[in-house]
């Protein structure tokens, strides 16, 4: 479907007149190609105007229609490739090298501006910085784009996509640590591990009630180096007194906020040999605190109630009960986020975004609706 055809059924679609299709018209084209039409799962052939008259259809009434579309005109958040790469360059300069100029004045008893006008200490900092491995905890996160982003200041054995490796890469990734340093004795001193989004952070870090013990990304990723540490025959991968750096790109406000006090909950369970002294948090951009539709003093009630509308409950699985609600039509976790990222969708989003089923009848008899997505999401466990 070509863009003015797409238009003229959207303008059929929400009953506009002459006036209200031209200045819909207007932002629709401007939108889609400054933003929207760069989304990189819609299906083949399609683009934004076509999926948002598609998705419009799902609704009843032309009144339910508006509400959907009032949504999309005045609280949708759509986070583009340019944003993340500069929230990507952004990383070493603003988060990093601010970290380890603190670090090596704290340790030599010097103000922070003095640390580069100080030769030693200047050296202690590509010491450190040298000491630094940075690790990916899911493909968003953009580790080759921190590469390019920073040639000539982070090489590649200092930077891994994964969390999950096996003996023979620690072995390689510590022996270029001794080599590059000319110490045999060398240790990584800073671990970051980095992705794109936290919603919730459940993910990252929970409590599992039924096993009753801590789990999720982190408690894998110090299973991991426990495992490594097993394979290099008690060898130490890191100094003592390391610290785990934990970056997300992009958080909510209330994640911002909760992890930093669920790590302090579970670090008498995670702390053990070898384990890091310290756990920060860190994020490039953290979202508005009413950026959530059902946030105090937002007014988007009509829209909520057709999230309870058109909801199939199919969508729910034994992997967004971890987020702490049955009923996902504000997103996992009633997280409510009118948020989309250009490679993804959340599912903290609100589900009328992402969801995608066929309906019919569920347990109890329900007859549930069809959802169609305005932004596809790829599914990924959490």
């Amino acid at each position: 479907m070509n863009e003015d055809l797409g238009l003229r059924v959207l303008s059929e679609i929400m009953q506009w007149n002459d006036d209200e299709a031209r200045t819909e018209f207007r932002w629709l084209r401007l939108m889609a190609r400054l933003k929207y039409d760069g989304y990189r799962d819609f299906q083949a052939g399609m683009r934004f105007i076509e999926s948002l008259a598609t998705w419009l259809q799902q609704f009843g009434t032309a009144e339910q229609r508006r509400t959907a579309y009032d949504f999309v005109r005045k609280a949708l958040v759509y986070i583009g490739p340019n944003e993340m790469q500069r929230l990507v360059e952004q990383l070493y300069p603003k988060v990093v090298r601010d970290r380890l100029v603190r670090m090596v004045a704290k340790e030599r008893g010097i103000p922070p501006y003095r640390v580069y006008a100080d030769e030693d200490a200047r050296r202690a900092v590509e010491r450190l910085r040298r000491q630094t491995l940075f690790m990916g905890l899911s493909d968003g996160a953009r580790i080759d784009g921190l590469r390019h982003s920073n040639v000539g200041l982070l090489n590649n054995e200092q930077l891994v996509v994964s969390t999950q490796l096996d003996t023979e890469k620690w072995q390689d990734l510590v022996g270029q640590l001794e080599d590059a340093l000319e110490d045999k004795q060398a240790k990584f001193r800073l671990i970051y591990l980095i992705d794109d989004f936290m919603g919730t952070g459940t993910s990252f870090l929970r409590y599992n009630e039924q096993k009753a013990k801590w789990s999720g990304k982190l408690t894998k990723f110090k299973e991991s180096i426990g495992l490594a540490r097993q394979g290099l025959g008690g060898k130490q991968i890191f100094a003592d007194d390391w610290e785990l750096c934990i970056h997300h790109y992009i958080g909510s406000h209330a994640a911002s906020t909760i992890m930093v006090e669920r790590e302090a909950e579970a670090r008498s369970s995670l702390r053990s040999e070898g384990w890091a002294s310290a756990v920060h948090f860190s994020f490039g951009t953290v979202l508005p605190a009413k950026l959530p539709i059902d946030a105090p003093g937002n007014d988007f009630g009509d829209f909520i109630k057709l999230t309870n509308i058109f909801y199939d409950p199919i969508i729910r699985t034994k992997h967004t009960d971890v987020g702490g609600k049955a009923h996902l039509g504000l997103g996992y976790g009633g997280c409510a986020l009118p948020l989309i990222l250009d490679h993804n969708t959340p599912n903290n989003s609100v589900a009328l975004l992402w969801a995608e089923t066929e309906g019919g009848e569920r347990e109890g008899g329900l007859i549930a609706p069809a959802m169609s997505p305005l932004f596809r999401r790829r599914q990924r466990h959490v």
